[in-house]
């Protein structure tokens, strides 16, 4: 059992508060603060003291009374208008702070309710989980629009032509100059309850691959496999076709696949047979499913084979077809067939396939690989 006292024993609580309040307020802005406060204390106390020094001086002589009183008047009046206009405006500071505490709580409460929808702890019927903080921010701003429009005409000033004149110009601005705003903000919400893609998925967007590192309201930015940044605009997202890798991926496994053109001289069960091999050989794919190959189409100088294989991490994705080639290369050099795509004109006297002898060849420069070096120096790296 979980006692209070555990609690305090493994949790330092005086020092959480204390980092707390270091994040908040900082020494030299309570500082700041104070400095000021005392400037327009200490000015105020100067001005109310040279009025009434001025309205004690002029007011001792009857011809300049009336200017003394003139003088204080025009100092008392501004205190005097503040202090009345705060006296009447308590009223409707409670009401503000009333609909603030409301507002705030309001929040807190659907904040907890939609990140329960979030976690698993709370199941709404036919309502995705990865759906929740999204609808939590639509909820939050209509609730924060709503408790704006309630709280307006007790706002001080609300009622003034010139408070109107300054909110239909910010109205017009807006609507005038967040044209793509609005739109890429509306296409970010779509785009979540599409749900074309989540975090993590390698998707293909135009011409554009990546994996999905964040979704926000306005762009989705993508991780290259070249590890670039590419941030796309969502409305450009909600207006393309959009190629999810990894959805299906996961459960059922993705299929990779690469196209051969061979001649009509090879039976096409040898060249089954060499494409199921290369697959097998490569790392990554899965054996079951099997992989299968289909004939694409009769060209006029070649077959066209395409080698289908599952495999489920799209993270290799390249890597994976890199391998497969390598080892297609591999497999139809060990069986002298020679690969025809995309076509050729007539048949080379010699077949365009490398000999087994020169499949480690080194680099210029470098002794050959089978060629044992002196005192074992200079040996090649494969070996």
């Amino acid at each position: 059992m979980l006692t209070v006292s555990h609690l305090s024993k493994s949790f330092d609580f005086q020092t959480l508060f204390e980092n707390i309040s270091f994040s908040l307020i900082r020494s030299n802005q309570i500082w700041k603060t104070y400095h000021v406060v005392v400037k327009i204390v200490r000015i105020t106390i100067i001005v109310l003291f040279i009025a009434a020094v001025i309205n004690y001086i002029l007011g001792l002589f009857p011809w300049t009374s009336q200017v003394a009183a003139y003088i204080l008047n025009l100092v008392l009046d501004p205190f005097r208008s503040l202090g009345k206009g705060l006296l009447l405006f308590l009223p409707d500071l409670a009401f503000l702070i009333v609909i603030y505490l409301v507002t705030r709580y309001l929040l807190k409460l659907s904040r907890l309710l939609f990140m329960g929808v979030h976690q698993g702890g709370i199941v709404i019927k036919n309502f995705d989980p990865d759906w929740a903080m999204p609808t939590f921010r639509i909820v939050r701003i209509l609730v924060i629009v709503f408790a704006v429009v309630i709280a307006y005409p007790y706002i001080p000033g609300s009622e003034s032509s010139a408070f109107k004149g300054i909110s239909v110009f910010i109205g017009v601005l807006f609507s005038l100059g967040s044209s793509s705003f609005i739109s890429n903000l509306i296409a970010g919400y779509s785009m979540t309850y599409r749900r074309a893609f989540k975090k993590g998925d390698r998707i293909l967007v135009g011409d554009q691959v990546g994996f999905v590192e964040e979704q926000e309201l306005l762009v989705t930015r993508l991780r290259s496999v070249k590890n670039e940044e590419l941030i796309i605009p969502n409305s450009i997202l909600l207006n393309s076709n959009i190629t999810n890798f990894s959805s299906k991926a996961r459960d059922q496994g993705l299929i990779i696949h690469t196209t051969v053109g061979i001649g009509y001289e090879t039976p096409w069960r040898l060249v089954d047979a060499m494409l199921k091999e290369a697959a097998d050989r490569t790392d990554g794919l899965l054996k079951q499913p099997p992989p299968f190959v289909l004939k694409l189409s009769l060209g006029d100088f070649a077959v066209n084979y395409e080698i289908n294989a599952y495999f489920n991490d799209v993270s290799r994705m390249h890597l994976c077809y890199t391998a497969l080639h390598q080892h297609i290369l591999d497999v139809f050099n060990e069986n002298n067939v020679q690969i025809m795509t995309p076509a050729y004109e007539g048949d080379p006297e010699i077949p365009k396939v490398v000999p087994k002898e020169q499949w480690d060849m080194p680099l210029i420069g470098e002794p050959h690989p089978l060629t044992p070096s002196p005192e074992g120096e200079g040996e090649h790296p494969l070996l």
